[in-house]
Formats: C-alpha cells, sequence, structure tokens
C-alpha cells in the first residue's frame, strides 16, 4: 500500500481555522495569507497570482510530466446591491445559491469604512405584523434583505455610516464537530477539499515520501463564480484531480463515507484513464469508494479546460448532504480523501507520452473496445456504516 497516515485532528484544526476566516468570492485575501502563512510552516515552497490563487510544489523524482491538485478557498456570499429608504440593504448573490438558505443568517458586511454585523431576513419577517404571509411570501433574493446591527433609519444614515453599493456581505459558517465524526457547517465546499490538501501535504513531508513528479498543490480563489483554475495552471501541468463536494441526495450515489470519484459533471465525463487511475489506488489501498455523475455541476475542471488548458482532469469528492445550505459531511470522507492523495503523489506515471504537449501516436493511450467477461467488482473498503461508529482517527 502507498497511502500514508493522516493526522486527522491537525485536519480538522486547519479546517476550523479555514472556515473561521471570511472568504466569500471576491474577498479572499485574508484566507490566501491563512493558506501561505501555513503552507511555510509544513516547510512548502509555494508562489502567488497577481490576485491570489496560490500555487504550491513539491519537486518530484522527474519534472515532468507534473501533476497538480486543487481545491478553492473562495465561498458562497452577497453584495450590496441597493439602499433601502427603511435602512435595510437589498442584497444580489455572489455564486449560485438560494435565498431560501439565506434567510435567518448571520453575516458580517465589509465596508471602506470598517466591518458590521446582521441578519438577512425576509422582507416579511414577524408573525406579529404580518401572520400568514410570513408564510405565503415568494421566495427569492429579491425577496430578502439585510437587516444591519447599527443605526441605520434611512438611506442617509446608512452613507453616514459609510455602507455603499457593491459591499461584500460574509455569511457565518457556524460550524459544530461532533465526535462521532459528522461536520455540520456552511462553506464546507471547499474549505474541506482545502483542508484535506493540507493534511496529505503534511503526511507527504513528514514521511519524507518523493512525489514521482513535480507535483502542484493549488488553491484557487474564484471558483464559486465560474473561474477558479482559469489563470493558475503552469504549462509543464498534465493531469489535474480537483477535490470538492459530492451531492449526497435521493438519486445519487455519493455518500458522506469514502471517497466519491464523479465520472462526469455538466460539461462532461472526466478523463477515462486519470479517473480509472484514481479508483485503481482506491482499490489497492483498501480506501472505501464509490462513483457518482453530477448533472447540475460544474467545478476547477471545467475552468481549467475552458481556458484552453490541454490537461487530463478528474473530480474526487467528500459527499455532502444539503450542499450550498447548512452543509454536512464526515470525517470519514476528508481522511479517506487524504490518504487518496497521498498514494496518487507516490504512484508511478503511466502515460509517459504526457510530458510533451504534443506527439506521434506512439505511447498514445488506449482504451478498451473488446467484448468483457464476466467478473464480480467489488466496491473496496469496509462497510460505511460501521465505519461511522468509528472515532474519526480510526482507520478505513
Amino acid at each position: 500500500m502507498s497511502r500514508l497516515n493522516i493526522d486527522v485532528e491537525y485536519l480538522a484544526d486547519i479546517l476550523r481555522r479555514l472556515l473561521e476566516t471570511p472568504s466569500p468570492s471576491g474577498y479572499t485575501d485574508a484566507v490566501a495569507r491563512l493558506t501561505c502563512e501555513e503552507l511555510g510552516r509544513l516547510g512548502v515552497e509555494y508562489e502567488m497570482t497577481r490576485r491570489g490563487a496560490i500555487r504550491a510544489r513539491l519537486p518530484g523524482k522527474d519534472a515532468k510530466p507534473a501533476r497538480a491538485i486543487i481545491a478553492h478557498l473562495d465561498t458562497l456570499g452577497a453584495q450590496v446591491k441597493g439602499l433601502k429608504s427603511d435602512g435595510r440593504l437589498e442584497l444580489a448573490p455572489i455564486g449560485h445559491w438560494s435565498s431560501r438558505f439565506a434567510e435567518g443568517a448571520r453575516c458580517t458586511l465589509f465596508t471602506d469604512a470598517g466591518a458590521y454585523r446582521g441578519t438577512i431576513l425576509p422582507l416579511k419577517a414577524s408573525g406579529h405584523v404580518y401572520n400568514e404571509q410570513i408564510d405565503s411570501q415568494p421566495t427569492g433574493w429579491e425577496h430578502v434583505e439585510l437587516r444591519v446591527d447599527a443605526l441605520g433609519r434611512d438611506i442617509r444614515d446608512l452613507m453616514r455610516l459609510g455602507i455603499a453599493v457593491g459591499d461584500i456581505v460574509s455569511i457565518d459558517p457556524r460550524p459544530e464537530f461532533l465526535d462521532n465524526g459528522f461536520i455540520v457547517s456552511r462553506h464546507l465546499d471547499d474549505k474541506a477539499g482545502c483542508a484535506v490538501m493540507f493534511a496529505a501535504l503534511k503526511a507527504l513531508r513528514e514521511s519524507k515520501k518523493t512525489p514521482s513528479v513535480d507535483t502542484l498543490f493549488l488553491f484557487s480563489i474564484s471558483e464559486e463564480v465560474g473561474v477558479g483554475a482559469s489563470s493558475v495552471l503552469t504549462h509543464d501541468v498534465a493531469s489535474m484531480v480537483t477535490i470538492d463536494n459530492g451531492t449526497s441526495a435521493p438519486g445519487q450515489n455519493s455518500s458522506e463515507f469514502g471517497v466519491t470519484i464523479a465520472m462526469a459533471d455538466m460539461t462532461g465525463p472526466f478523463d477515462y484513464h486519470l479517473t480509472r487511475k484514481l479508483i485503481r489506488l482506491c482499490r489497492e489501498n483498501d480506501i472505501t469508494y464509490q462513483r457518482d455523475l453530477f448533472r447540475y455541476y460544474r467545478s476547477d475542471c471545467a475552468s481549467a479546460i475552458e481556458a484552453g488548458d490541454d490537461v487530463r482532469t478528474a473530480l474526487i469528492t467528500f459527499g455532502i448532504d444539503a450542499s450550498h445550505g447548512y452543509e454536512r459531511i464526515h470525517m470519514h470522507a476528508l481522511r479517506s480523501l487524504a490518504e487518496l492523495v497521498t498514494a496518487y503523489a507516490v504512484s508511478e506515471i503511466e502515460i509517459p507520452r504526457d510530458a510533451d504537449t504534443t506527439g506521434t501516436l506512439k505511447g498514445f493511450t488506449e482504451q478498451p473496445l473488446e467484448e468483457a467477461e464476466e467478473t464480480l467488482v467489488t466496491t473496496a473498503g469496509p462497510d460505511p456504516v460501521a465505519a461511522a461508529a468509528k472515532p474519526i482517527g480510526s482507520k478505513n
């Protein structure tokens, strides 16, 4: 087995710190600073783009074909769309999420004058005033507003406070880490993926294992608005594995336990060979896994391909319940993902031709076309229900 032991206490700690750092898309400087400081503490070299996306590189036995593993630091949020005559604020979403999940949220409003606390409320927020209209009012961003916890009776008061159109609103995550391994919070998408990368990096550094090739750990800052990996890859990267959330819901095959490997999302199938390699690594390393396909979903993979990067892409996920709302995951999935990342980093290169951007037919890949023989294929790993009953530090 090539997977490494994962420090789950460290994984939980860095996840908590990431969650406590506000980072809606467009307001990610603080979380980028935290990330760079932690990389420095781990002794990992890094560089930042102009806007704050981060490339950390672990040198490999060979330089090419380089690999990349990516997760995004940015989260959902909102912006001030208008100042209202009654002192409330009209909002527009940052990223794609329903106002249904914003109602009742505590939040921080960042202005040029400083930060204010507040609450997002439906327009009709008091049953003592509106009676049954509370339950019949429509859902939508035009039907919620931000109540700022400062003296703001009208537009003049709001302007006096320094509040303006375009100010950023960060939604409180309110994380809970339960003793049974469950984690409930907003913004687990995708700060849990970033925490997985840190845990894998720590394991690789402490084990002194050298990756087979240069391996980049990338932290993007604008995935929730569709940009993501469009400007963070380097030309030597031939394969990129994204870590993000899988959708645990009726009709889906994702799970809150083990690794959920995405076979496709709304942009189409992921790379055949890279995806099957990850599945094989799960089997060889006794890592619980399942496969799923996402119909209304895209990730950093899509933005890289759309930006013109000729790179193999795959998506590995932690199953998440109530994505883009009050999300729930399990530490078993996070540890499993970190183990898979370490196994992938030290695995041998199987397509040497990928070291060059172009070439002849020599060394090009093949996909099977012959008729299949009937064989029994089983999912690796133990029963996930039994795994849920174990302490978060126990093995798969």
